[in-house]
């Protein structure tokens, strides 16, 4: 186990797996397949409501009832109720590749031509199937469906062409359909009875009557390709949807016999499946490329228009970043698409618009692919400026100008930023300064020019005078970049030269050779540390101030694809094509982290908050997030995480997040072990001298025992509760403070109850102590209060406010003697307790919170009781002792901000 533990994969919608749709009560829901993992959405906002598990291998089909959904995997067929598996159907011993609902059976069809018939209610008692069909051995079923009243019967088509017509309860083949030559993709039931719908790989689609086999009409698609898809419409309309595997939906009028409308480009990818919602004028189709949609047909022409959708990254992603504090991911894909993903919610994932990409690619009759900006290679924000202008810029691959995007509105922005207009060669390279006012673009041909961001204008060119040409680098310009006081600007070319120029003046500074051709470089504003990969597999960090380097890291043994700093600088996180992620320690000097994945990282990226690592690999559509160990859990000690030199294989994230990730599960966890053993005998660390420590208790717990009274008066009843007319019968109670519950017998006299009443009074003070008292009591012998302590900051603040209030001294004007009152005893005690805690520098902000309700409840007995007043003055020379060096301190830290911001407070 490494530092980074794999926690879920985001951006993926489907798959090439066919949904299937339910509805329950006026809600509908679709569920759909995502690699080894399925999920539900609700269609009528197409949010999602329901993630499935992990499964050990690939999802080949599915099928759903009520809460049950069954999935296809292998040889196998996982039972679902809600998310957890309740059964596994293992009979099969072929892959299963069709599962059909059949009323309360389930039919599971291999590619071997075995069909078993599953019962699913009473699932627990019987995982044997009910009945089980050998098929033809020259028929390869391809599509299975259930004509509407046709009792116990099924349809099969087959890749051979035909299809056959089964009775499962008897297990007969009824009749065999001569078929059309062509090999059938699909077959469904319409509304009118007997009449079905065919699709063939020829792209051609027969409505057939399968009562008298007669063909009724036949419509052929004018695009290349076979017919994937089909769906009849159920709200009175003659129609019928088709999908092929150009990404075409047409739509057929069955009354006219002809082609009515055709949805072009309307996925990127192949059809995979289309349905019509009962009784309403909505189409709903999911495709390979990644993608759902909902199609309403509410114009006045009969066309349809994209109602709704959920997408992500049709091509694997080339770049990403963390953006507004970890919460987003922005990923650019070989799909040509640049993409915002949430973290937190999913259904605020989206893609930036390019302005009317649909309408432009109607207009002018091509394909949107070809409108869309080619894929991006390369991009820099600036958060700062989100709410004034655009904050992003992008370099796209073989394109000689850079774009910008306005992320608050989520579109394209109205600049484009052309450098060097006479010499024109493809952006590489480009950054943003840290105020957010500038960019600065780097060619293939080595010209580097700075843009004014808010009104798209050159700003000047940085012209090396000493290289042959008049331009930054004699080669391509690998990467850019500022530093945080816009005072340097430091470029790296392919050819190995590093150069450091002056940001205003674009004057050159200084410059060395590196040795080698650099692949990419990283800057961190914050320490002025460059980090650089070349092709001889070496990371070097450069200290861009002192221009020397000052750190050079060596285990890669592939090409390095991307590198990042955490937010303080301290860790430098490397992944190559060899399937390695490392952490290197920069101040160390040192390896701490290495993981091994299956499918090479092709780039990363640390949340600012370093809670999160997202990375995208190689032809994997998804971006997956990893979460920091140390973040999560109760150790803060990396070595007990950390693998060193040692590279450990694990699993890439799922999208269900519920299963482990690593592939030596035999293993014991080692780390767990040691975490418990850290449990059970705590170490403390040395503290800071003249520092508090804090009780990392929530703020509103502590802050409650301020506020009591205010939450006991708002949350009093308005009004007393009424008693019921016919009151059940209960056992009288009487509750404790312990949450225990003694039954008071009802059979006893009331002379009775006075005389055992004056009983207790006199036995009052024998009775055994509380809890809260023992442990202060015990703790006071040991001088050793960490117990008590951990006990109180257990407590919640009613029952904390509850134990103080019963040490109350009722009787104030008692004359007796303070050595011989017992009651004061324990106050004495929380005094002594208060002045050790207080002086020890422990629990600050929650001993502050008890201190102030214990005065609130004691003050006026502390004040009559002359001893207890002399705990008191003590407690408060120390209370101002202790706050006086840490107020020091808070005033020092203001003065030194105040002073380098030039700002008051």
């Amino acid at each position: 186990m490494g530092i980074f533990e794999p926690f879920r994969a985001i951006g993926y919608i489907t798959s090439t797996v066919p949904f299937s749709v339910q509805r329950l009560g006026t809600e509908t829901f679709v569920t759909v397949s995502v690699g080894k993992a399925w999920q539900i959405y609700n269609c009528a906002k197409l949010n999602l409501v329901l993630v499935g598990p992990q499964l050990p291998k690939k999802i080949r089909a599915l099928a759903s009832y009520r809460d049950y959904t069954f999935a296809a995997y292998g040889n196998d067929i996982a039972v679902f109720k809600r998310a957890h598996q309740v059964a596994t159907w293992s009979r099969h011993n072929a892959k299963v590749n069709l599962l059909l609902l059949f009323g309360e059976q389930i039919l599971s069809i291999d590619v071997g031509g075995n069909m078993f018939m599953w019962a699913f209610k009473g699932i627990q008692q019987n995982l044997a199937p009910i009945g089980h069909v050998m098929l033809e051995d020259k028929f390869s079923p391809s599509c299975i469906m259930h004509p509407d009243t046709y009792l116990n019967k099924v349809i099969l088509g087959s890749e051979e062409g035909s299809l056959q017509l089964w009775n499962i309860s008897t297990k007969q083949k009824l009749y065999e359909f001569k078929g059309w030559k062509s090999s059938i993709c699909c077959c469904v039931s319409s509304p009118a009875l007997d009449v079905v719908a065919v699709g063939c790989a020829d792209g051609t689609i027969h409505i057939h009557n399968i009562r008298y086999d007669e063909e009724i009409v036949t419509f052929s698609h004018s695009t290349r390709g076979a017919v994937t898809a089909l769906s009849f419409s159920t709200d009175g309309r003659p129609l019928v949807a088709s999908g092929g595997s150009s990404g075409v939906i047409s739509i057929w009028n069955l009354e006219k016999r002809r082609l009515q409308s055709v949805i072009r480009e309307a996925h990127d990818s192949s059809i995979i499946s289309l349905h019509f919602f009962a009784n309403e004028p909505v189409l709903m189709s999911s495709s390979a490329d990644n993608s759902i949609k909902m199609w309403i047909f509410d114009t006045s022409d009969g066309d349809p228009r994209l109602l709704r959708f959920r997408s992500g990254h049709s091509a694997p992603p080339l770049c990403i970043s963390f953006y507004a504090n970890g919460r987003h991911v922005l990923s650019a894909g070989q799909d040509r698409a640049f993409r915002l993903f949430s973290v937190i919610q999913d259904q605020q994932s989206r893609e930036l618009s390019q302005r009317h990409v649909t309408k432009r690619a109607k207009k002018l009759r091509v394909k949107e692919e070809e409108i869309k900006l080619k894929p991006v290679i390369a991009f820099d924000f600036a958060e700062i400026r989100e709410r004034d202008w655009c904050n992003v810029v992008t370099c796209h691959m073989d394109t000689a100008q850079a774009y910008v995007w306005r992320l608050q509105n989520f579109v394209l922005g109205e600049h484009i930023l052309k450098p060097c207009p006479e010499n024109q060669s493809p952006v590489k390279a480009c950054a943003i300064s840290a105020c957010g006012n500038f960019a600065v673009l780097g060619t293939a041909g080595g010209w580097i020019e700075r843009f004014n961001l808010q009104s798209g204008i050159s700003r000047g060119s940085y012209v090396d005078l000493s290289e042959r040409r008049s331009c930054a680098h004699d080669g391509e310009v690998v990467g850019v970049a500022c530093d945080s006081t816009n005072t340097l600007m430091i470029s790296a070319g392919y050819h190995g030269d590093i150069k450091v120029w002056d940001f205003k003046g674009r004057e050159l500074k200084s410059r060395w050779e590196i040795g080698c051709a650099v692949v990419k470089i990283v800057y961190h504003r914050s320490n002025g540390l460059l980090a650089t990969a070349t092709d001889d597999l070496v990371i070097r960090l450069f200290d861009v101030v002192a221009l020397r380097m000052v750190r050079k890291f060596e285990g890669h043994i592939d090409r390095v694809t991307d590198l990042c700093f955490s937010e303080d600088g301290k860790w430098l996180l490397t992944s190559s094509m060899d399937g390695t992620l490392r952490i290197w320690d920069v101040i160390l000097a040192r390896q701490i982290d290495a993981i091994h994945v299956d499918v090479s990282v092709t780039a990363l990226s640390l949340s600012p908050n370093m809670d999160v690592l997202a990375t995208t690999h190689v032809d994997q559509n998804g971006v997956y997030l990893w979460v920091n160990q140390t973040m999560f859990s109760g150790s803060s000690n990396i070595d007990s995480y950390a693998s060193g030199k040692e590279v450990v294989s694990v699993k890439l994230p799922s999208v269900s997040s519920t299963e482990g990730s690593h592939k030596d599960s035999e293993k014991p966890d080692l780390n767990h072990l040691q975490f418990r053993d850290d449990f059970q005998n705590p170490h403390f660390h040395e503290k800071i001298p003249d520092l508090v420590t804090l009780s990392l208790l929530p703020k509103s717990q502590w802050q409650s025992l301020i506020n009591l009274d205010i939450i006991k008066i708002r949350n009093k009843p308005i009004e007393p509760p009424k008693k019921a007319e016919k009151a059940p019968f209960f056992l009288p109670s009487v509750p404790t403070l312990s949450g225990q519950i003694v039954f008071e017998p009802s059979e006893i006299s009331s002379e009775k109850r006075v005389a055992e009443g004056d009983e207790l009074e006199n036995s009052r003070s024998d009775l055994p102590q509380s809890q809260f008292l023992q442990l202060l009591q015990s703790s006071a012998v040991k001088k050793s209060f960490s117990v008590f302590t951990d006990y109180i900051k257990s407590l919640s603040p009613s029952t904390l406010d509850v134990e103080l209030r019963m040490l109350q001294i009722i009787d104030d004007d008692n004359e007796q003697e303070p050595d011989t009152r017992p009651d004061l005893f324990p106050i004495e005690l929380l005094l002594d307790y208060f002045i050790h805690e207080i002086s020890c520098r422990n629990n600050f902000e929650f001993i502050q919170a008890v201190i102030r309700l214990f005065l609130k409840i004691h003050g006026e007995t502390i004040r009559r009781q002359s001893n207890l007043q002399d705990k008191a003055k003590k407690l408060l020379e120390v209370q101002c002792a202790v706050w006086q060096s840490v107020d020091k301190l808070f005033q020092s830290s203001r003065c030194m901000v105040t002073f380098l911001s030039n700002s008051q407070f």
